[in-house]
């Protein structure tokens, strides 16, 4: 497929978050696959308070981190601010005329000028945050530019009965995608552990109804707090924690909880998937708001999991026309659920393994899904 795509990233202020660069990689690595050139596309605050030194320094970083996947030379900036790019920052990358050309920018970071959005012939906005992203929107916390097409990975986007605004835009489903080729099965060590990689607490919070909400991983963790009590499967979480959080871990290890830094663990994407991939499956909750609104979503992380072949146990977030609760992804509403789901996936822990490796393939494959969003998007 002869075609340049322009997907538009926000990885470059965060150098450690290995997790959250594989959302972009997999969508970069599906798009190469089926012969596209990419141009990854960073938005750079330019002005007076962002030394260009220090802009410089992200953008080498974030280079670096492609550079194993052979897309360090794909890498283009826009200024967020609209000043002039520094000159010995944008000799690191590709000039605008490099994408200017672009078939199509698929805009993943959301936040892009109105002109910039613009320039492009087609436009495709792909909403990683279901039912959140359009709450904002109605509420006008975020003012997204007008796009082509919008697509999202939340099911109940956009269909009858959703708890989810549609902010009069058409949304139109795809599924979270995981380059395969990458991705591989893999074999963990017998007395592996259930894992996840999630950020912890956060001040996030949300309003549904007049009512203020939570809307961090901790609180969505907290009514599964006694899990370990309850199952002989080992749990770890691998998540951020502050100097002045130590007693919220020994808090967790008190309830038989294994408690890793995010930061040690999976702080590059090499990293993230090395950890994803050691293993025996991912047990996690979802945030607040998932469950609430009901958006049939799944994690990108998981189907990292789930393609390494290893069962995954998530908390449920809506009635699904294609997820599985039982078979190589299982999904809890409750603590006796989620001991169930456990001891299932342990019980035939081979077989569930295969079946997490077949959803993969079936479902989240980068090829397949790239592929059909790009045939809506160029059509």
């Amino acid at each position: 497929m002869s075609v340049t795509i322009c997907l538009a990233a926000k990885a470059l202020y965060y150098p450690n978050g290995g997790g959250h660069m594989w959302v972009y990689l997999n969508w970069a690595l599906g798009l190469r696959s089926l012969g596209c050139r990419v141009i990854w596309l960073e938005g750079v605050w330019v002005g007076p308070k962002t030394p260009a030194h220090e802009t410089l320094s992200y953008v080498v970083s974030l280079k670096r981190r492609l550079a194993l996947y052979g897309l360090e030379e794909c890498v283009a900036l826009w200024s967020m601010s609209g000043e002039p790019l520094p000159q010995y920052v944008a000799r690191e990358c590709l000039g605008r005329e490099a994408f200017a050309d672009a078939d199509l920018l698929l805009n993943l970071q959301y936040m892009m000028a109105p002109e910039m959005v613009r320039g492009f012939r087609r436009s495709a906005l792909v909403d990683i945050d279901p039912g959140l992203l359009q709450t904002w929107m109605s509420r006008q916390k975020l003012n997204v530019s007008p796009h082509d097409l919008y697509f999202t990975i939340g099911e109940t986007v956009g269909q009858p009965r959703t708890r989810v605004p549609d902010v009069g835009l058409r949304w139109q489903y795809t599924p979270p995608c995981v380059a395969l080729d990458w991705w591989s099965p893999y074999r963990a060590q017998a007395e592996a552990p259930f894992t996840t990689i999630t950020h912890w607490h956060m001040d996030e919070w949300e309003e549904e109804a007049g009512e203020l909400y939570s809307n961090d991983k901790r609180t969505g963790f907290l009514p599964f707090l006694d899990l370990p009590r309850h199952t002989k499967e080992p749990l770890e979480l691998a998540i951020l924690l502050g100097a002045y959080d130590q007693d919220e871990r020994g808090w967790l290890q008190e309830r038989g909880w294994r408690v890793r830094d995010s930061h040690v663990v999976a702080s590059t994407p090499k990293n993230y998937q090395s950890y994803i991939q050691e293993s025996r499956g991912e047990f996690s909750c979802v945030k607040p708001s998932c469950v609430r609104m009901q958006n049939a979503w799944i994690s990108d992380r998981t189907i990292c999991y789930l393609a390494s072949g290893k069962p995954a146990v998530v908390q449920h977030t809506g009635p699904s026309r294609f997820l599985p609760d039982s078979a190589g992804l299982f999904r809890f509403s409750d603590l006796d659920g989620a001991v169930r789901c456990l001891e299932t996936a342990s019980s035939d822990y081979e077989r569930h393994c295969a079946l997490a490796r077949a959803l993969a393939e079936e479902y989240f494959d980068a090829r397949k899904v790239v592929g059909r969003v790009l045939e809506r998007a160029l059509a």
